[in-house]
């Protein structure tokens, strides 16, 4: 059975780890190993992390047989009352097929929909296979965008919504 629970400062230190293990596996045949270990600094690091707690960002965490194997955080977009951004969403790869993305992304929707919100953004890397993963769950893409995130590397990202 999949477990979800809020995730607080105590699990950041979790996030970090689901994060390194996901996005070795994920992007290691779409970005450089130096790409990969500056985003995951950059986005990733305790002071970040606590920062987007502080600024009411939620973070959900999965487990399962009181391992926890996966998160998702996501927020208000901007000032706007009715739209929302997920920001993260990994699954260890040992946890994929197991419904366990679907179940955060429907969580986070449900409470997005609680929270009075009428949309929910993200972006994917566009090599990405999660695409697929979010167009199943009814996102389309809004716009194709290439992001400088510094030291020289891009992300080129689809910036996909769904309606809710």
């Amino acid at each position: 059975m999949i477990l979800l629970r809020k995730g607080k400062e105590k699990d950041l230190i979790v996030i970090q780890e689901i994060a390194k293990i996901t996005w070795g596996s994920t992007y290691s045949g779409i970005l450089s190993q130096k790409q990969i270990d500056y985003m995951l600094e950059k986005m990733y690091n305790q002071g970040v992390l606590m920062e987007q707690l502080l600024a009411g960002y939620d973070f959900l965490i999965a487990e399962i047989e009181a391992k926890d194997v996966a998160f998702a955080s996501y927020s208000r977009l901007g000032d706007r009352e009715d739209a929302y951004k997920l920001h993260k969403l990994y699954v260890l790869p040992e946890a994929h097929g197991m419904g366990v993305g679907k179940l955060l992304i429907n969580e986070v929707l449900d409470k997005v929909k609680e929270a009075g919100g009428k949309s929910l953004e993200l972006n994917v890397l566009r090599a990405n296979k999660s695409v697929e993963f979010y167009k199943k769950a009814g996102f389309i893409i809004k716009e194709t965008v290439s992001l400088d995130v510094g030291n020289g590397f891009l992300m080129e990202d689809y910036v996909m919504e769904k309606t809710i």
